[in-house]
Order: C-alpha cells, then structure tokens, then sequence
C-alpha cells in the first residue's frame, strides 16, 4: 500500500489535453527479476526528476509504421486488446520507438548486433521513424509485436499541466544490448528490483510517481521476469485500482491486497491487468 497527495483543483478540467501516450517496463533476470528504469531531466513540464520507464507520447504515423515493420499482431486485433476503434497498433509502435530512443534498446527483435542499435537509433534521432523503418527493412529486420504486452492503462488526474492516457507494456530485454540514457530527456538508467526500488522511495532517495510506485508493486510479487512476462502473456482481465480516501489522502489498493475487497472506491483513471 502506499499513499500519494491528491493533484491541485482546477476551475477548467477540459483546459489540458489528454495525450495518447505508452511506456514500457523492459524486464531481466539477474538473476531475481530487476526492471529498467530512467530519470526524467529537471527541466522538462511533467515529472521532472522522476524516475519512470521508458515511454512517450503517441505519434499519428505510429500506426502506419507499425503495419510497415511490425509482426504477429494486426491493427484490428491490438485495437480490440486496448478497446480503440482503430489504429492500436500505434501504442506498440511507440512503445519501441521510445525505448530506441531514450535508452538506445531496440524491444521486439531477436539478438541484433549493438552496433546496429546505435545506428537505428541514429537514424530515428536524424530522419525520424520513416528513416528508422527504412534501416530495418535494409536490414531485413521485423519487429514482433507479440513480445510487447500491454499490461495496464492509466490516465493522468485532473491537476498537471500536462496529462497522458498512458498503456503500459511489458517485455523482455533484448539480448546482448545495454541501455544508454539520451543526455537529453533522460538523465540516467539503472536495472533494479522492483522492491529495491520502493524501499529508496520510501527513505527518500528516488522520487516516483504515484502510478510508477503501483506498477512496482505488481512486478514485485513476481519472483522472475520469466513468471511476470508468462502471467502478462495470459491476459488477465483487466481491473480497475480501488482506493480508501481518510482525510482527503488517498491509499492505493491491488488485486492481491487485504485491503482490496474492502475498499469501496474503484479508480477509473486506472486499471492493471498484472497481477
């Protein structure tokens, strides 16, 4: 359990827009289950400082480029799975696309040399994806989209200046590749186990989001990254979080928690299928 502040009133709730966005929990065992994750530079609007997964926003030729290199998923069937009427294979997409960029780790592939890497993500810095779906096809490369698993939803409360209805995903850590953090948006990487990572929350030595501190605690109940990645595999239903609200404070209950069945308020700004 843990508890998190309420965001600040504001008088318009339409004022900020809600973004489509996907980030991702990239995985390993080393041999306990550890996840990678990135600090956010101090200057950016939202979650400056914090420490999250590689992600952003949702680009509109996302899907395009998914159909273009991606594998093993079709837009229909990843738009059923994220309940859209179309184009969810974006949210794939981005999710890769982010993860080259930020960290320089190329999600959806079988072992590709480090160097080839590097000059994807070159390519993605300088000509964008349309010249980073091009290196992957001179290179014979296809993304299998099935190795990406969307794991839970989570849209940002009314109160930031900026708000995201983010899908979060789970997968592998390709073979042979080492992260690298960009020097831009991202000031540093570390692999952690997830428990490691609440408790330097806890004394202070991390700063988290309230929905990054809930997505560690539902990879922390699993032993391995092989036992996450098979349960997100099978596609639970998803459910919504539910919450007890004392004293205008709010605690965030799980699937799995005591305290689950006895919280009458469910959170329909987020639902997790980990669990």
């Amino acid at each position: 359990m843990a508890s998190f502040q309420r965001n600040q009133h504001v008088d318009d709730p339409g004022a900020v827009p809600v973004r489509d966005a996907a980030t991702v929990l990239v995985v390993r065992d080393a041999p306990e289950l550890e996840v990678l994750m990135v600090q956010r530079a101090g200057r950016l609007a939202f979650a400056a400082n914090a420490w999250v997964y590689p992600g952003g926003r949702v680009d509109r030729a996302d899907a395009d480029n998914a159909a273009r290199v991606g594998r093993h998923l079709t837009d229909a069937d990843a738009s059923a799975m994220l309940d859209v009427r179309g184009g969810g294979l974006a949210w794939w997409f981005a999710a890769i696309r982010e993860t080259v960029e930020e960290v320089g780790m190329l999600l959806g592939t079988p072992r590709v040399a480090p160097e080839l890497v590097a000059d994807l993500r070159t390519t993605l810095d300088d000509h964008g994806a349309d010249g980073f779906c091009e290196l992957l096809e001179h290179h014979g490369i296809a993304l299998d989209l099935r190795g990406l698993h969307d794991v839970a939803r989570f849209i940002t409360p009314i109160g930031p200046p900026r708000r995201f209805d983010t899908r979060f995903f789970l997968a592998a850590a390709p073979e042979e590749q080492e992260p690298s953090h960009d020097e831009s948006e991202i000031t540093a990487t570390q692999w952690i186990r997830p428990g490691d990572a609440m408790e330097r929350w806890r004394d202070g030595e991390l700063q988290l989001m309230a929905v990054t501190h809930r997505m560690l605690a539902c990879l922390d109940r699993f032993p391995t990254a092989s036992a996450a990645l098979e349960r997100a595999a099978s596609r639970p239903e998803a459910v919504h979080l539910r919450v007890d609200d004392p004293d205008g404070e709010y605690h965030v209950y799980m699937p799995g928690d005591i305290e689950y069945e006895k919280a009458e308020l469910e959170i329909e700004h987020g639902s997790i299928r980990l669990y």
